[in-house]
């Protein structure tokens, strides 16, 4: 006899629904693709990135300001803009369910994530490797 299958995040203890359940692949997407647009303007208004000229290291600034973003924002909030924006949060999966990654491991959540592909390949939760990798989690703030 089978038992029915669990809710993702059970295994972390998480919720079904409500703040602390997993967030959705949609909110995580739209939320991904807010801060990218946010970290393009920032490349482009303040760093004097130009459209259609970048080569080189500029070429990348985007994704350069998207690290720090990242990395400054989720150790010290547990959010970006637009996991702000989408009512999302990250959270360490061996904390209270409420506290961000430390830095270190933001620092690696970042990288993986800048490198796309880790973010993509998700295992039964729905966490992302670069998740896996932080031991953290995305969850629903509200």
């Amino acid at each position: 006899m089978t038992s029915p299958a669990a809710h993702q995040g059970a295994s972390l203890g998480l919720p079904a629904d409500g703040p602390g359940s997993i967030a959705s692949v949609l909110r995580r997407l739209v939320a991904l693709a807010v801060d990218w647009i946010l970290c393009s303007l920032v490349a482009t208004g303040l760093l004097g990135m130009q459209w259609g000229q970048a080569a080189g290291l500029q070429a990348f600034l985007p994704l350069i300001v998207l690290f720090v973003v990242n990395v400054i924002l989720v150790t010290t909030i547990g959010t970006t803009i637009g996991h702000r924006l989408l009512g999302i949060r990250v959270v360490s999966v061996d904390g209270d369910g409420h506290q961000a990654p430390p830095p270190g491991r933001s620092a690696l959540r970042a990288l993986l994530l800048c490198l796309f592909i880790p973010a993509i390949i998700m295992d039964a939760d729905a966490r992302g490797l670069h998740d896996k990798a932080a031991r953290s989690v995305v969850v629903a703030a509200r």
